[in-house]
């Protein structure tokens, strides 16, 4: 018998702006992270943000193997594998900058993460569960969310969040999340878990966190340049185990800080805050985030409530000790 087997000569048209172009052009920037530790390691992601070999990633990716004093390897997407070194890092916005030597690098652009809107498509680029060069596609879900994150109780993070339903798994933890033009508009850190009250299921929900890029960009500035960052205070403690509507300054002694914005402001132990420039507090966690989103020297209107009267004051936010 005579079979004749078509062959197409077509060719598949990527034009620009589309997944395969954008994932082509940012792969390169993208690194897998291998940190080991004594009880054992960690494996994260990051990107490369200037060419001469700076990259940035998570705290929580490389955080015990820096108090262990273990090795850090950063694995280019062509293979080649460089030691790092830690420039500086920061637990409070689970941020770090490596450094390598004598790769060549391209660094990525950074987006405006401010202007960025819900429904906008992004893409995660990651190693999750060690799986190099993973490019996942979605949109964005959410602003603001206030997320903790870290992977101690005494490293804890809070990121002003932007949320996609772009697939993030473990292994994700420091790779750009980037917009339609390709570029970096999030650092991505955080998913969300089922845990035991929904019987322990596992896998992508679509409920993936990410460090807004233009906070991620001056925590990065501030590592390479002092190795290491700050962010902005009120001057007060949070009872963070207030159940109510808003957030409550402790009922402790050491609750206001002398000196500090809130105590210039006249607010006192056991005022309610529920509002930051207009924007409604409902939680502690929601708090610290807001607050941490901003600048040292910006200055909020505060809104609060003392008992059953309503006050506000304005604050010039100082930076931490």
């Amino acid at each position: 018998r005579s079979v004749n087997l078509v062959k197409s000569t077509s060719t598949i048209e990527r034009p620009v702006g589309s997944v395969a172009e954008i994932a082509q052009r940012v792969l390169p920037s993208v690194v897998s992270i291998e940190a080991q530790a004594s009880g054992g390691g960690a494996t994260g992601s990051g990107f490369v943000i200037d060419s001469s070999g700076y990259i940035l990633t998570n705290n929580h990716v490389i955080a015990a193997s820096v108090t262990s004093g273990g090795d850090i390897t950063v694995r280019l997407n062509d293979g080649s594998a460089y030691d790092a070194k830690v420039v500086g890092r920061d637990s409070s916005y689970d941020l770090a900058v490596l450094k390598i030597v004598g790769a060549s690098l391209k660094a990525l652009q950074f987006g405006d993460s401010d202007k960025v809107a819900v429904g906008d498509s992004v893409i995660a680029i990651g190693s999750p569960l060690g799986l190099t060069g993973t490019v996942t596609l979605g949109i964005i879900s959410a602003k603001d969310r206030a997320v903790t994150a870290g992977e101690s109780s005494s490293e804890n993070s809070f990121i002003n969040a932007l949320q996609t339903d772009a697939a993030i798994n473990p292994g994700n933890s420091g790779g750009p999340l980037v917009d339609a033009t390709g570029s970096v508009i999030g650092v991505n850190s955080a998913i969300a878990s089922l845990g035991s009250s929904f019987n322990s299921q596992t896998g992508s929900i679509g409920l993936g966190f990410a460090i807004p890029i233009n906070q991620a960009r001056k925590t990065a500035d501030q590592l390479i340049k002092n190795g290491k960052a700050t962010y902005p205070v009120m001057g007060i403690s949070v009872d963070m185990n207030f159940s109510g509507e808003g957030a409550m300054i402790a009922k402790t002694a050491q609750a206001i800080v002398p000196g500090g914005p809130a105590a210039k402001a006249g607010m006192r132990s056991g005022d309610i805050i529920t509002e930051i420039d207009g924007r409604p507090i409902t939680s502690p966690d929601e708090l610290i985030v807001t607050i941490r989103s901003l600048s040292v020297g910006d200055r909020v209107v505060v809104t609060y409530k003392r008992g059953s009267e309503s006050k506000s004051a304005t604050l010039t936010l100082t930076a931490s000790k």
